[in-house]
C-alpha cells in the first residue's frame, strides 16, 4: 500500500466502490458468484478458445488456486476498505482523491491476472490453429455486438443509452436519483470525451495483438521462460496500450469520470447517504463471510 492510501480509501465514492466491489466480488448474488468464479471464468474463456481436456484441466485447477489466494490475501483488505468507506461516506470528495483511489484499486484488480501468467504461458503454445480461428470468430461476434450497442443509432440514442447505464449503476448504490442528479449525469455524458470509434480501434488492436502473439507461440517452440516473457509483454500492452495518443485519451476519460462521480457523490442527500452506507455494509459482510470460507 503506497503512502497516502490509508487516507484516500476513507473517502466515500461511487467510483471506488464500483471498482472495489463490482470488479472483484461482483453481482447481485455476490457470494454465489464469487465462489463460482473459477467455473464462470473458465466457461467465458472456453467460449473463445474451445480448450481440449489437458488445457481445460490445467486452467480450471489454476483458476481455483487463484481464487483461494484471492480469498485469503485480497478479501480481508477489501473488507477493511469497505468498512472505512462507510465511516466517511458522508464526507465530500474531490476528483483528485477519486483518481488516486482508482489507480490503487486498478492495481489490485490486475493482481489476479498477473498471478495467472504462468498458466497462460503454459497453455498458449499448446493451442491449435483451429482454436485460434475459433477465437478470431468469437472476437468478430463480440465486435458486432459492441458496434450495435455503442456505434449504431443516432448520437442522441447513444447518449441516452450511456446515461441510462450510468444512472442504473449509481442507483444501485445510492437508491433513486432526483431530477437534478439525473441532469448532472446527462450533462456529464454530453460533455464526455468518449469516442466509440477510438475505443473500437483499440479493441481491434488488442485482439490482433493477442492472436498474433498466440500464433507466434504455437510455432516457435518457446521455453517456459520465453513463453512467460511473451505473455507478460502481451498483458502489459493490453493494460498499457503502446499508442501515446490512446493513452492520453484514456487518461482524459478517467479524469472526467473522477470529476463527474465526485460531483454526483457531493450532491447526495441523507436518504441516499444512508442507502450507500447500507450497500457498503452489505458488501463488507459478504467479503468477510467469503474470506472465511474455503
Amino acid at each position: 500500500m503506497r503512502p497516502g492510501l490509508s487516507s484516500l480509501v476513507r473517502w466515500g465514492s461511487i467510483i471506488g466502490v464500483l471498482i472495489a466491489t463490482l470488479s472483484v466480488v461482483g453481482c447481485s448474488a455476490v457470494r454465489l458468484g464469487y465462489n463460482n468464479a473459477p467455473n464462470l471464468t473458465y466457461w467465458w474463456l472456453d467460449r473463445y478458445f474451445d480448450f481440449d481436456t489437458a488445457q481445460g484441466d490445467r486452467l480450471q485447477a489454476d483458476l481455483q488456486a487463484a481464487l483461494d489466494w484471492h480469498r485469503k490475501e485480497e478479501l480481508p483488505v477489501l473488507a477493511l476498505q469497505l468498512n472505512r468507506l462507510q465511516s466517511d461516506a458522508a464526507k465530500p470528495v474531490t476528483s483528485e482523491q477519486l483518481c488516486s483511489l482508482y489507480a490503487t484499486l486498478r492495481e489490485r484488480a490486475e493482481a489476479p491476472l498477473k498471478r495467472l501468467l504462468p498458466t497462460m504461458a503454459a497453455i498458449a503454445p499448446t493451442l491449435q490453429g483451429a482454436q485460434l480461428e475459433h477465437a478470431a470468430r468469437q472476437f468478430d461476434k463480440r465486435n458486432r455486438e459492441w458496434r450495435e450497442e455503442w456505434m449504431d443509432g443516432t448520437p442522441g440514442e447513444r447518449a441516452e443509452r450511456r446515461t441510462k447505464q450510468l444512472v442504473d449503476r449509481a442507483e444501485s448504490f445510492y437508491g433513486s436519483l432526483d431530477s437534478s442528479q439525473r441532469s448532472l449525469i446527462s450533462a456529464f455524458v454530453t460533455a464526455s470525451s468518449f469516442d466509440a470509434a477510438t475505443q473500437y480501434r483499440e479493441t481491434q488492436r488488442r485482439q490482433q495483438d493477442t492472436l498474433q502473439t498466440l500464433r507466434g507461440l504455437t510455432v516457435s517452440s518457446p521455453t517456459p521462460v520465453q513463453a512467460q516473457a511473451e505473455v507478460r509483454a502481451l498483458l502489459d500492452r493490453t493494460l498499457n496500450p503502446p499508442d501515446p495518443a490512446y493513452r492520453q485519451y484514456r487518461d482524459r476519460l478517467v479524469a472526467e469520470d473522477c470529476a463527474g462521480f465526485a460531483a454526483l457523490h457531493n450532491s447526495i442527500n441523507n436518504r441516499q447517504r444512508s442507502k450507500l452506507i447500507d450497500t457498503l455494509r452489505g458488501y463488507e459482510n459478504d467479503a468477510r463471510a467469503l474470506a472465511t470460507q474455503g
